[in-house]
């Protein structure tokens, strides 16, 4: 009976976030490509709040659609002397494989047509992450894609290391309140094209 009702609550959640997420990608799929591009270059021209010191391992994410370009932001990090990383997907219902990457290295296709370095890169622990998200609220809590993906990475991460995970969105994809779960981590920041978001030290 207890499962039951477990997985009826979670279903719930899971039904209100799929609208969530449906009406903040038509937010961010509204925005103009041009405001989306001066987006990540506000993002990537503004003061880094994590320190980055040369050899720190910076995993972010290649765009799709119409989210927001972490790339200008990689590239002004690298030029810090961060080393870079690109996730590329096992399986599901496992952790993302966070694989070196570096500005010319080759891709692969992955899932969903998104391009992923290439099997032969060797795998590596971030100690920051750079997360893609549909919406996102005050509290540092996200709502992805649907799989599970980064939280399951987050999660095996933080078992492993100090690591910071930073989401990056757009200012319209804020929401007022994410129904989070017990296997939902949060977010330690939130960058925007408006603001840097600290969720550091909240209880």
């Amino acid at each position: 009976m207890t499962e039951h009702v477990v997985s009826a609550a979670d279903t719930t959640i899971s039904d209100q976030k799929a609208d969530l997420r449906t009406a903040a990608l038509a937010r961010r799929d509204a925005l103009p490509a041009a405001e989306r591009q001066a987006g990540a270059e506000t993002i990537a021209g503004r003061a880094f709040p994590v320190a980055v010191a040369p050899g720190m391992i910076v995993s972010a994410f290649m765009p799709m659609k119409s989210e927001i370009n972490p790339l200008p932001l990689m590239r002004q990090l690298a030029d810090r002397g961060a080393r870079l990383a690109l996730p590329a997907i096992d399986k599901r219902g496992r952790p993302l494989i966070m694989r070196a990457w570096d500005f010319g290295d080759p891709f692969k296709e992955g899932q969903w047509g998104i391009r992923e370095p290439v099997p032969e890169a060797p795998p590596v622990d971030p100690d920051i992450l750079i997360v893609p998200l549909a919406c996102f609220d005050r509290v540092g809590h996200r709502i992805g894609y649907g799989a599970g993906y980064y939280d399951m990475t987050i999660h095996a991460l933080r078992a492993k290391k100090k690591v910071t995970a930073i989401g990056i969105a757009f200012a319209a994809q804020e929401i007022p309140q994410v129904p989070a779960t017990e296997h939902d981590e949060r977010l330690d920041l939130v960058l925007t094209e408006r603001e840097v978001i600290d969720f550091r030290g909240r209880a």
